[in-house]
């Protein structure tokens, strides 16, 4: 098995921003997509395992993550984020072997690309319309009390506290050790331009900042099947508002819940979640 030592660190251009990425292995582009407050090693163990299995994975640092540079347009809404998914592919010569596969909100991106790529796993977000009412509800508000916070004037003093990321990611993944993932998410958006562009995503999200008007507007829905995987522990979105999520997907899709995992499940259960994605990544006969 490959190991993390081995991930070189490049850079390209693509949809207008100069993206650092990780990458490993040679042979179809596998592009994976990093969220918040996270960075593109958090895919240290799936990628070796891609690697493996002749796959060239390639993890971004998303727009506005060090050492991916600040977008001048200073846009984070999703339509920002699918235009870069589709430049990524095409500046890093993806065929229409590639596959895609994004976590948290690199999860928003593959929803509306689905269909570009051979095969998409979604992991921690759920699909368009999986929510519904059930995020109005306390429980689910009071998990979600940053997506609020940071549509206020606090949010960047808020955020700068090291204990403020530290206990969103020990809430949303009970258990974890942290310590390693919190050394790289300093690294990425310890900079207060850097913070500020992780929380415009937030912004975006609820219309705080308004769209930027740079980017293709993308049509609402899930474009292709995808595997979509949530933990069971999650304490960022709770499991049961997602566990209808396979009825607001394509037909050929799937949704697994990962037992015991919480919303970095893929580094809380490596093993499980790898066989699960290396499973659906694998051809058809």
């Amino acid at each position: 098995m490959l190991g993390f030592a081995v991930m070189e660190i490049r850079s390209v251009h693509a949809n207008g921003v100069e993206f650092a990425y990780l990458t490993v292995g040679e042979g179809p582009l596998a592009l994976c997509l990093h969220g918040f407050p996270d960075t593109a090693h958090t895919w240290r163990h799936l990628m070796p395992a891609l690697a493996g299995r002749g796959y060239r994975a390639v993890a971004p640092f998303m727009r506005g993550y060090a050492p991916t540079e600040i977008p001048a347009d200073g846009a984070y809404e999703v339509a920002a984020l699918v235009a870069d998914v589709l430049a990524l592919h095409e500046a890093l010569g993806g065929g229409d072997d590639a596959v895609v596969i994004g976590h948290d909100w690199g999860a928003f991106p593959v929803y509306r690309t689905a269909g570009r790529f051979r095969r998409a796993v979604t992991l921690a977000v759920p699909p368009p319309g999986a929510l519904g009412g059930g995020f109005l509800k306390y429980e689910q508000l009071k998990r979600s009390f940053y997506i609020f916070l940071f549509q206020t004037a606090m949010a960047e003093a808020a955020a700068a506290d090291p204990g403020f990321i530290e206990n969103l990611w020990r809430d949303w993944s009970p258990g974890y050790d942290p310590g390693e993932d919190l050394e790289f998410v300093r690294r990425s958006i310890g900079e207060p331009a850097h913070l500020r562009a992780a929380i415009g995503y937030y912004r975006a999200m609820l219309g705080t900042t308004p769209p930027s008007g740079r980017h293709p507007a993308v049509a609402p829905g899930v474009t292709g099947p995808v595997l979509y995987l949530h933990g069971t522990r999650d304490g960022c979105l709770g499991p049961e508002l997602v566990e209808d999520a396979l009825s607001h997907l394509p037909a050929g899709s799937r949704a697994e819940q990962v037992a015991g995992a919480g919303h970095f499940l893929h580094l809380e259960r490596p093993a499980d979640v790898n066989r699960l994605i290396l499973d659906w990544l694998a051809p058809t006969p």
